[in-house]
């Protein structure tokens, strides 16, 4: 078999590269010397996630769903990456919708997403015999039992596929399937990296997520709303160690089988509000909220597998809060008005 060639900058493609874990792991292999496409077509992301790296030119945008046929090699845009001489040798593929209050305006894009769009990225992966990542979800495990220990990525979860967020938990099974499935029978290099709830600056305001709203509320003195209830439980894990995990993944020699990224800490969504209303100093009390479909307990991962890829959350919560209130501080008043 022929030697592959080495280029000095990768080209790397991102789908969903605009979201929250997207513009940062963007930024994070700009860093590193590489050209990075990034897709996106703003259904649940914002254009301000990567304003600041629009002008880098190692960086080029290119706003499209992956859920509709596209040809990158064409575009006049991607000229200076030289896709039909070099290619693309990775793609980080997160590109899926998420939002816990829109969660219903966006189901068919989600079903689509975890189908169609899988094949056209696979697709475009098996061209250029791409090493290729999905960002899988903590979700493929099924609802949190009660008995529980830390799952690891051998155990099969439950769950209901007919439920209300069936195309999303579900959906996110089927795209590991295809994943896997593209390995088998195409010989492609697929990494899987499940991803357990993640927190820090560039979440969604306003959309039922757990810090972001609760920073808000409390910075403006209002009531933090706990949806899901005073004894709703999650790990929280921060979004950079989410990104080193993510090309920890992709950069390992040989690949484990599906990797669990989060914390393994287990945290009252109560004490979660509590520490932020003292580290921003608010007079806000809590109240109970909602239970959405979308927001749900999930199991605690087991990180040895991760560990073994020497990757471990080092961002204490305290830090990851902190510097989370710093962002919402800074950019409330233009976030606030979008």
């Amino acid at each position: 078999m022929p030697q592959a060639l080495t280029f000095e900058k990768k080209n790397i493609l991102v789908t969903g590269g605009a979201g929250f874990i997207g513009s940062f792991l963007c930024e994070s292999l700009l860093r590193d010397g590489h050209h990075v496409i990034c897709v996106d077509n703003f259904a649940t992301s914002l254009v301000q996630n990567i304003e600041t790296l629009l002008q880098n030119q190692n960086f080029r945008f290119i706003r499209l769903d992956v859920n509709e046929p596209f040809d990158l090699e064409r575009l006049p845009e991607l000229a200076d990456f030289k896709l039909p001489f070099q290619g693309i040798q990775e793609i980080y593929h997160l590109a899926c919708p998420t939002s816990i209050k829109k969660f219903d305006q966006f189901k068919i894009q989600t079903l689509l997403s975890n189908s169609i769009g899988n094949y056209y990225v696979l697709e475009l992966a098996k061209k250029f015999r791409a090493k290729i990542l999905l960002t899988s979800s903590s979700v493929v495990y099924g609802a949190r039992q009660s008995h529980e220990k830390a799952v690891v990525e051998t155990e099969q979860g439950t769950m209901d596929h007919l439920s209300p967020r069936g195309c999303y938990d579900e959906g996110k099974r089927f795209a590991e399937t295809m994943f896997e499935t593209y390995r088998q029978v195409h010989g492609i290099d697929i990494r899987i990296a499940r991803i357990f709830r993640t927190y820090g600056p560039r979440m969604p305001l306003s959309d039922g997520q757990l810090v972001p709203d609760f920073i808000l509320s409390a910075l403006d003195e209002k009531p933090l709303v706990l949806n899901g209830g005073k004894e709703f439980r999650s790990s929280l894990c921060y979004v950079a160690d989410v990104v080193d995990g993510l090309t920890r993944i992709m950069k390992a020699k040989e690949y484990p089988g599906p990797v669990n990224l989060g914390s393994d800490v287990d945290l009252s969504l109560e004490d979660v509000a509590k520490r932020i209303i003292e580290m921003t100093n608010s007079t806000s009390q809590m109240v109970e909220g909602e239970n959405f479909a979308f927001l749900s307990e999930l199991a605690l991962p087991n990180i040895n597998r991760a560990k073994e890829l020497g990757w471990f959350p080092l961002v204490r919560l305290e830090d990851g809060l902190r510097r989370t209130v710093e962002y919402l501080k800074a950019n409330k008043i233009l976030l606030t008005s979008l």
